[in-house]
């Protein structure tokens, strides 16, 4: 069969065979992998992986010379071939390679059982072996069929490359080539069994977006396709001069000689220093390796910056978040959801907590709500949350249970802060610091610019979108740590130290608050939109992905968070 049709065009780089295997099993996949730069380790591709540790070391036997009568032949079997044809536009890390003379044969392997179907194979397995025959046949080479071997029941498939198998395998390229350069992510599956395996499946957010398009006319609930929990948490260190070093996959912080403590890397999902804490290049270099962020706070828990791996690939969804910030009307509607969030969880926060009733403030703050839904312009919208938050905070301290008489600085009348003057500002500068550092990393991590906002206007250092979007999650996370930390005896009056009219944390105190934080940001709650169980931590990536669908169109509006 004629293979020109593959003549790939010069702008685009070189398909992975790889990346074909998964547009073919399910083009969202494909796409978000290759030209958005999504990955995420599951079960299925650890183990992948492991069964693949002999074939990537790209061991090469040399080829061996065999007489047959007066013929002389030349054996080849070599692992981990790598090759790539500019006119098809296609690129291959072939497993194994064997062959005699001219006629070779590719051997790919699957950490699977084989299938009981009709040609031996799925169809993506099928496609990828084939794309490595052509490949194979454009550097000269008779490659009439190849072999799948299958890890998990040790069986060798034989796959000819018949007319068919080739048509088929030439169409999905073309049909990858054609999402690529259309610059449109393709929709999701429709509730596919594909999805309950997939590692992309908390990125892709297949049911939440076909649930969010529809506006949830007739359909379920999503499915909790992803877990509800995470196996990482950050590593805070604020041990005054402690140096963190690099043991192995351990990290171990130490002052001077002596150890600490020790974490495992594979734990660990952002280390946040404080103060004067050391580090040393090695560290730094594997956690740029391992994509895990290094944040810097003051020893009051100022959020400073961070240090992060190579930019997020997905440079279509910064494009997008740009268009969006110079669009004031775009502004507008997605700061009156984040402000209306903020301002419902406030009330909800009130309504839960406070000692009395209070049907007059919450009764006016559900008015603030109604009013910022009008707002028809950032200023007038920034008056609305501005008297919102006065009204929620005169109403704060009847939500704590002071049990330290001697201790009259508790009595909160105000939010005030730079410095803070009060220990109840002291907490709640600290907690803000953190939501803004996490909400910073998350934006980052997703492939949004931390910096450019919607409501928050651009100011040089100020990550502006993660202000934007911790605003629904002041109340609910910051502010209840605080009430928690108050409420519990977790933090008491000697954990502050005031000094020329200053008010701040105490290390000892600043931990055991950060143990609170913590524990809130790990708690689960039922979504409100989805229903499904799922931790804060986890919360926050699903809101900066929606609002990443919204921006690039998936989705009509973004789904700002309202606790029940």
């Amino acid at each position: 069969m004629n293979t020109n049709a593959t003549d790939a065009p010069v702008d685009l780089p070189l398909l992975p065979v790889r990346m074909l295997n998964e547009f073919t099993y399910c083009p969202r996949l494909g796409y978000l992998e290759w030209v958005q730069g999504e990955f995420a380790d599951s079960a299925d591709t650890v183990e992948g992986r492991y069964r693949h540790r002999r074939v990537d070391q790209s061991a090469k036997r040399p080829a061996k010379k065999e007489s047959e009568g007066e013929e002389e032949k030349v054996v080849l079997h070599a692992r981990s071939v790598s090759l790539s044809s500019e006119r098809m536009g296609l690129t291959a890390k072939i497993d194994l390679v064997e062959g005699e003379g001219a006629r070779v044969t590719p051997v790919d392997y699957k950490k699977s059982k084989r299938p009981h179907v009709a040609r031996g194979a799925w169809e993506p397995e099928l496609v990828q072996l084939c794309a490595q025959g052509l490949l194979l046949r454009e550097q000269g080479y008779e490659c009439a069929e190849g072999v799948i071997y299958f890890v998990g029941s040790r069986e060798r498939v034989t796959i000819a490359f018949d007319d068919e198998l080739i048509a088929l395998t030439l169409e999905r390229i073309a049909q990858m080539r054609r999402a690529v350069v259309s610059g449109e992510i393709p929709p999701p599956l429709e509730e596919s069994p594909k999805c309950v395996r997939c590692s992309l499946v908390g990125i892709c957010l297949p049911d939440e977006v076909r649930f969010l398009r529809a506006n949830a006319a007739g359909l379920p609930e999503p499915r909790p396709l992803f877990p509800a929990s995470d196996d990482t948490l950050p590593l805070h260190v604020q041990h005054p001069g402690a140096k963190v070093a690099k043991r192995g996959e351990v990290l171990a912080i130490l002052d001077g000689d002596a150890l600490l403590t020790e974490a495992r890397l594979g734990e660990i999902s952002q280390v946040a220093l404080f103060g004067g804490v050391h580090i040393s290049t090695p560290v730094v270099q594997e956690l740029c390796r391992r994509g895990i962020p290094l944040t810097y706070l003051s020893s009051g828990g100022w959020f400073y910056g961070f240090t992060h791996g190579m930019n997020h690939k997905n440079i279509d969804l910064r494009r997008h978040q740009f268009r969006a910030a110079e669009d004031r009307s775009r502004c507008l509607l997605l700061a009156r959801r984040f402000v209306q969030a903020k301002i419902a969880n406030c009330r909800t926060l009130l309504r839960r907590n406070h000692e009395l009733p209070l049907d007059q403030p919450l009764q006016q703050m559900k008015w603030d709500i109604e009013q910022a839904g009008k707002a028809d312009s950032l200023e007038q919208l920034l008056g609305v949350e501005g008297m919102s938050a006065r009204r929620y905070f005169e109403c704060f301290d009847g939500m704590l249970k002071l049990a330290d008489p001697l201790f009259p600085e508790f009595d909160f009348n105000g939010r005030n802060r730079r410095p803070p003057r009060d220990p109840i500002n002291a907490l709640l500068s600290l907690a803000y610091a953190m939501l803004a550092r996490e909400w910073a990393v998350v934006l980052q991590t997703v492939g949004l610019d931390p910096y450019l906002g919607f409501y928050h206007q651009p100011r040089y250092g100020r990550p502006a979108l993660a202000l934007d979007l911790m605003e629904e999650f002041r109340p609910i996370i910051g502010d209840s740590a605080v009430i928690t930390a108050i409420n519990n005896g977790e933090i008491t009056a000697n954990d502050f130290i005031k000094q020329m009219g200053a008010v701040s944390l105490t290390a000892e105190g600043r931990s055991r608050f950060i143990q609170t934080y913590e524990r809130r940001m790990s708690s689960e709650i039922t979504h409100p939109v989805f229903g499904y169980r799922i931790s804060y931590r986890r919360v926050f990536e699903v809101q900066a992905r929606l609002l990443g669908r919204h921006l690039m169109g998936e989705i009509p509006d973004y789904p700002a968070f309202v606790t029940r």
